[in-house]
């Protein structure tokens, strides 16, 4: 069995195994491919959703592959901006909410 490809993680700071291909048949993917490790991009793959799920995305429209992208630029600093708010709000913390009971 082969050693897992390193990068230079850009969103984590560190090197970690990446990617075993590009996730984008683009320049936006080959970019990932190379500087971005598979925990970073499994990180993104569950923050994505909140933005499909908030903007109703369809990713299977040009439109919507776009707003995706062009999130994806900004998550992993490849591109200048402003995430786009989300709808997400993080569950309530059970142990708080007891202690927030006393």
């Amino acid at each position: 069995m082969s050693e897992p490809r390193l990068v230079k993680c850009r969103k984590l700071g560190k090197e970690l195994p990446g990617l075993s291909r590009p996730p984008y048949k683009n320049e936006l993917g080959q970019r990932i491919y190379e500087e971005v490790s598979k925990e970073a991009w499994d990180q993104w793959v569950k923050d994505s959703v909140k933005f499909m799920n908030t903007y109703r995305v369809d990713v299977t429209t040009p439109a919507g592959q776009k707003f995706m992208f062009d999130q994806c630029s900004v998550y992993f600093g490849f591109s200048e901006g402003k995430m786009a708010d989300t709808a997400f709000t993080p569950a309530e913390n059970k142990d708080e909410a007891k202690d927030g009971d006393k």
